[in-house]
């Protein structure tokens, strides 16, 4: 007996680093020492005294029950706490915030809560693969705009607006950008929401790098009109070492979140509440923890950018987020070749800036979620690569 599958799943794939995870896996099983710069899963430790709070609240005999669908009160006042202070906007706790069960899972919700099938969704490409995923998924078809390096990797909403926008419902946004660690100037925030109001698009911005290697952390909802037409996606993962915790939040007008709820509270029952009273505590952390943290990546981004150039990648020097994003010599076909042979001639992942569309097919993308220590290895390795390409041409 064969059951078929839906139609829906024919429209996607299995998640890049999924299956590309597993074959690292096995080649270190066959006793390869492979040294992942793939993926952006933080390798260091949550504060000390979230990790105490949680193990703290798992211990009580309370607490393990359903949670509410909109998180609990302490979490929501958390992150409302948060954004007045790390970026001077107030938002309402009880109205404007819905926690989440890590940020990917909202992409998903909105994407089910605002499409109908045919809808249209700008995309940015480059971009995060989830956004294109999820609206196959919910049935809406995806419109992809190119951002370009020569263009800072923003978007040129000029040229949108000279095209037929009337089947576009929601734009996905995303800075500081993935992959290529682009900071979203402040007039974007202005221009987007203007162009969301004129065009009556769903402006989605995805947040979760604010506070890595980004001096000046902002929000969308700093422009005066964003609740109007604006969501914002952020999430502990990367600026608190929580990624396996699966925390984030949903930050918009009452109004639209309501509707949002309706699609969610069908989806889970909420996240563990020890969990949450933990996050509450890690989003109340002070300067020193963000400042600690970037620290360690500064370190580890300097070796990334000389993997880089030994690589023979262009680059620019103010990435922030956890990447570090070259361009390949025109002498290598494209990302995909040059991350195939480090991983299979000096047993090194580099992710192929393909993965996140074809404006990315001549990049590669390193991820500083490494131990200092594993990076040199992996620096010193490509040295010896790139010198033995070039003793035997």
């Amino acid at each position: 007996m064969k059951v078929e599958t839906a139609q829906r799943i024919h429209s996607v794939k299995e998640y890049y680093f999924s299956t590309k995870l597993r074959e690292v896996a096995q080649l270190r099983k066959e006793g390869k020492p492979i040294i992942n710069l793939g993926i952006g899963s933080p390798d260091l430790p949550p504060h000390v005294t979230v990790r105490e709070k949680m193990a703290s609240e798992i211990s009580k005999s309370e607490g393990h029950g359903y949670q509410s669908y909109t998180g609990i009160p302490e979490l929501r006042e958390a992150f409302s706490r948060w954004y007045q202070r790390k970026y001077s906007v107030a938002i309402h706790a009880d109205e404007e915030v819905l926690p989440l069960i890590g940020s990917k899972e909202g992409i998903m919700h909105i994407s089910m809560s605002f499409l109908n099938p045919g809808d249209e969704v700008l995309v940015p490409n480059p971009g995060y693969p989830t956004y294109q995923s999820a609206t196959r998924l919910a049935g809406g078809v995806n419109r992809p705009y190119l951002l370009e390096e020569e263009n800072g990797w923003l978007p040129d909403l000029d040229a949108l607006e000279k095209e037929d926008l009337s089947r576009v419902k929601l734009m996905w946004v995303n800075y500081p950008h993935m992959p290529t660690g682009a900071r979203g100037k402040e007039e974007l925030w202005s221009r987007l929401v203007k162009f969301g109001k004129k065009n009556n698009i769903l402006i989605c911005h995805d947040n979760p790098y604010s506070f890595i290697l980004n001096p000046h952390p902002s929000t969308i909802f700093s422009v005066e009109g964003a609740r109007d037409c604006c969501l914002e996606l952020n999430s502990l993962s990367k600026s608190h070492n929580m990624a396996g915790w699966r925390i984030g939040a949903l930050v918009g007008s009452s109004e639209i979140l309501k509707e949002v709820i309706k699609f969610k509270s069908n989806m889970d029952s909420g996240m563990n509440r020890a969990a949450q009273l933990a996050s509450a505590v890690a989003l109340d952390l002070g300067e020193e923890w963000y400042d600690s943290l970037n620290k360690v990546y500064r370190r580890r981004k300097e070796i990334a950018y000389k993997i880089l150039e030994e690589l023979g990648c262009h680059y620019q020097t103010d990435q922030a987020g956890l990447f570090a994003w070259g361009r390949v010599p025109e002498t290598v076909k494209d990302g995909y070749a040059m991350s195939d042979q480090a991983l299979y001639e000096a047993d090194v992942f580099i992710t192929p800036g393909g993965i996140f569309g074809s404006g990315g097919e001549q990049y590669i993308r390193i991820s500083v979620c490494t131990e200092e220590k594993e990076l040199t290895e992996a620096y010193e390795r490509i040295k010896e690569l790139v010198k033995d390409k070039k003793a035997v041409q």
